[in-house]
């Protein structure tokens, strides 16, 4: 039996199906929200309603977005023929806060992952194909992470591409800036001297 009152338990056990939240962390966001007013928790209620009713995924880029196409997409300052693939919606400003890039996007929403079911067939890459095969494409960067996972992603879809007229690259690992080269693993130095460059 809970301790707690029906409607608490149940709030609880719904905020510990969000990413990093556990038990302790979802009742504390529980008993917040139950001590805040009746128009903050309104506010709150309100905000996640609008959230699953208004967003959606660009057609063109598969990010999550309230208008379609995306910012991005309909851009024109940006540089339609260079795509950045990236695995999931917030790895977009993970590269914006670069201030490097300024072209496209997209979004696969996962990576190859046959353990947990995760094939080809389940990644949102067909229409980054079809682009890349009507020629509106120069070139297609990976930006999937380092991991297994991320690489055979990575390697997969380089092996789609490569029968089209695409540049195709993958971004650059090795060792973060600010970090001793003594803690870095065998994987992350190795990467590290492959990706050399002359100064």
């Amino acid at each position: 039996m809970s301790r707690y009152a029906e409607p608490m338990a149940r709030l609880i056990e719904e905020l510990k199906k969000l990413p990093g939240v556990g038990a302790k962390t979802a009742q504390r966001y529980a008993f917040h929200i139950l001590r805040s007013s009746d128009e903050d928790a309104a506010a709150l209620a309100e905000a996640v309603r609008m959230l699953k009713a208004s967003l959606r995924l660009c057609s063109i880029c598969n990010n999550v977005t309230d208008v379609d196409p995306c910012t991005y997409c309909t851009s024109t300052r940006r540089n339609r023929r260079q795509v950045c693939v990236v695995e999931e919606p917030t790895n977009i400003a993970a590269v914006e806060r670069t201030r490097e890039y300024n072209g496209v996007y997209h979004v696969l929403h996962g990576t190859l992952s046959p353990l947990h079911g995760v094939g080809p067939d389940q990644l949102r890459a067909s229409s980054l194909v079809a682009r890349v095969e009507r020629g509106e494409v120069d070139e297609v960067i990976l930006a999937t992470s380092p991991t297994l996972e991320g690489e055979a992603t990575a390697n997969w879809l380089a092996g789609a591409l490569r029968g089209f007229p695409v540049k195709i690259t993958r971004i650059a690992t090795g060792v973060p800036a600010g970090s001793d080269i003594e803690y870095a693993d065998e994987v992350t130095m190795a990467r590290a001297m492959e990706g050399r460059r002359e100064l």
